[in-house]
Parts: structure tokens; sequence; C-alpha cells
């Protein structure tokens, strides 16, 4: 089943994507309600019943006004998370980009998985991104999965984490990795490189629509894994390849390490991190690694960029570079002349 959040008259409204036409869930059924923050906090009542009304339309039962996806203003499937974490569960990822800064990679990948919160407040859907100069020095797309927890929980072991999971959907952790990078000098997570923007989207896709991709984790991992191909391009070009199965840990295990003394709430979103090839940051230090004085590649105003993994969906942006006279990095140069 594919759940999207599009606008509808000013307001968020719930779906079922069915053959490219939208189906508002609370036309299908009475019972069912019209936001994704609903449907989530009682996801044991509501997710059985969509399943038989999307099972109805797809044998023609139902006799309900639909509108084609194309057409629609769409959101993030989850328009409002209740939190933002995003992991780091590619080895590939993390062992080219250490490569790259000429280190070894770091053990310490292997006893545990990580995260950093996001801003849940800047999380956004398909459409334009509206970035300030300072974001747009040095901007990145980042080609990752998320998960959206269905249920409340707390200490979750790793067993049983994946039936926590209401979905999965397509994330561009963008980053301006100018300021990510001077910020982190001071031994502290991204915050302004990352705040500003995460995409989600175009949809959710619950689990029973990908069990056919089910795969084995990693060994000595626990949880689902899924074969699915991910892929980035940016004004039409592919620049990224990966699958999704490659993750090492799994969504499980990063589920079972972020409640552990702490409660999951429904919507609450969970990124896998970049898969390896997954972002400019990553390609240019490789390229530059083989090849001394390769030219870097950013993203820049009014670039598009699709982001696709197979079975859950494609999700396309375009950058928006505001100018402003307001720059960060214009007040650290004045501070600096200061002193």
């Amino acid at each position: 089943m594919k759940l999207v959040s599009y606008h509808l008259d000013g307001f968020q409204q719930l779906a079922l994507l069915v053959d490219g036409m939208l189906y508002d869930t609370d036309a299908l059924h009475p019972s069912l309600p019209c936001m994704m923050d609903i449907f989530l906090e009682r996801w044991d009542e509501y997710y059985p019943l969509a399943l038989e009304c999307e099972a109805s339309v797809r044998k023609g039962y139902k006799a309900v006004k639909a509108k084609p996806y194309e057409l629609a203003d769409i959101l993030s499937p989850v328009p409002h998370p209740r939190s933002l974490r995003d992991g780091y569960a590619f080895r590939d990822h993390v062992e080219a980009a250490r490569l790259n800064r000429g280190v070894g990679m770091i053990k310490e990948f292997d006893q545990y998985p990580v995260f950093y919160f996001g801003n849940h407040q800047s999380v956004t859907g398909p459409g334009d991104i509206e970035c300030l100069p300072d974001h747009c020095r040095e901007l990145d797309f980042e080609l990752e999965c998320a998960i959206v927890i269905c249920r409340k929980g707390r200490d979750i072991p790793a067993r049983d984490a994946d039936s926590y999971i209401g979905g999965l959907t397509v994330m561009n952790d963008l980053s301006a990795r100018r300021l990510q990078m001077e910020e982190m000098l001071l031994n502290l997570g991204p915050a302004k490189g990352k705040d500003f923007a995460t995409v989600l989207g175009p949809c959710l896709v619950t689990l029973d629509e990908l069990q056919s991709f089910v795969v084995p984790a990693k060994y000595g991992h626990t949880g689902n894994a899924w074969n699915l191909e991910m892929s980035a391009r940016v004004n039409g070009v592919e620049v990224s390849r990966g699958n999704l199965k490659d993750m090492d840990w799994t969504f499980a295990e990063l589920i079972e390490r972020a409640s552990y003394g702490v409660t999951l709430f429904p919507g609450d979103i969970i990124g896998s991190g970049t898969v390896g090839t997954g972002c400019f940051l990553e390609l240019n230090g490789t390229r530059q690694r083989k090849h001394a004085g390769a030219p870097q590649q950013w993203l820049k105003d009014s670039d598009s960029v699709e982001l696709k993994i197979k079975g859950i969906g494609r999700l396309e942006n375009r950058v928006r570079c505001k100018a402003t006279d307001y720059s960060i990095l214009n007040r650290k140069k004045q501070f600096i002349n200061a002193d």
C-alpha cells in the first residue's frame, strides 16, 4: 500500500495511491482519518481497514472520485514528524569518505549504529527547495531511505523492531557542506549545515508491498533488509547508484539503538544514512583522490535532483538559491577581521 499526503484546499489530505490515482482515505471509508499523523497514532486500527479499501479500489468496488497524482501538490508523506534521526548505516559510504580524507576505517563503526538528530520542523516534500546563499556554497544531496515509526515503544529489541516500521520512503538529506565542515570543527554534530531542509517522499510504502524484496541482513546483523536499487540524477544525469540491501546496520538495529532508554512515537522518522556513492562529498573526494585537481560538483541554483528507490518511488526537487544580504560566512569574516 502507498500512502500519500497532499495539499487540498490549504490543508493536508491523506490518500491511497493506486495506479497513479489518489483516493482520499476519508472518502474511501468514514472511519479513516484524513491526516497521516492520526493514521499513524492508531495504526493497528486504520492500517488493516486501509488495506481492505485498497483491495476494493483495485477490484472496482469503490466508486470514489480520484485525482491524478501528477496534478496534486504532494507533501512529505509525514508532513509534521514528531522527530527526525538520521543513521550512519552504510559501511561503503563511511569507508570511502574516510579514505578520501586519508584516514582508515574506524573500528567503532562495528560496535553499534549511530545517528544524529535532524530538524523535524524542516521536513518537506517534492518541489522547490529554497536555500540561502550560505547553503548554496557546496550544497549537496544525500541519497537515503527512511522509515516511519507506527507504534509507541521503548527499549525495543532488534528482533522485534521491524513490527514498529509503518513503511519506507525516499529521503534526501540536503547538506550545506561548507557550513557543516566549519561548525563541526567545534566537535559538535551537524547543525546549520543540515537543519534547513530534509526531503521525504513521494509516498510511504507499507511493508506488505515490499515483502517480495526482503532479503537476509548481513552476517551478524538482525532484522529485515530490502533488495531495492537506489539512484540519483542531477539535471537528468545519473550521478549515484546503490542498493538498500547494502546497509550494514539494519533499520531494526537502528530502532533498538534509538529506543534504548527512550520512547519512540508514531510519526518518528529514522533515516538510513547515505548509500555508497550517494553524495557529491564522497564522489568529489574519490575523484580527486584518483585524479589530483579534478573539478568538484555541487548543487547550484535551478538544478533538479531526482532520487529514486525501486518499489518506493521517485523524489524530485529543484534548488532555488535566494539572494539576500544576510550571510553567516560574511559575519564570520567580519568577526575575524575585527579580532
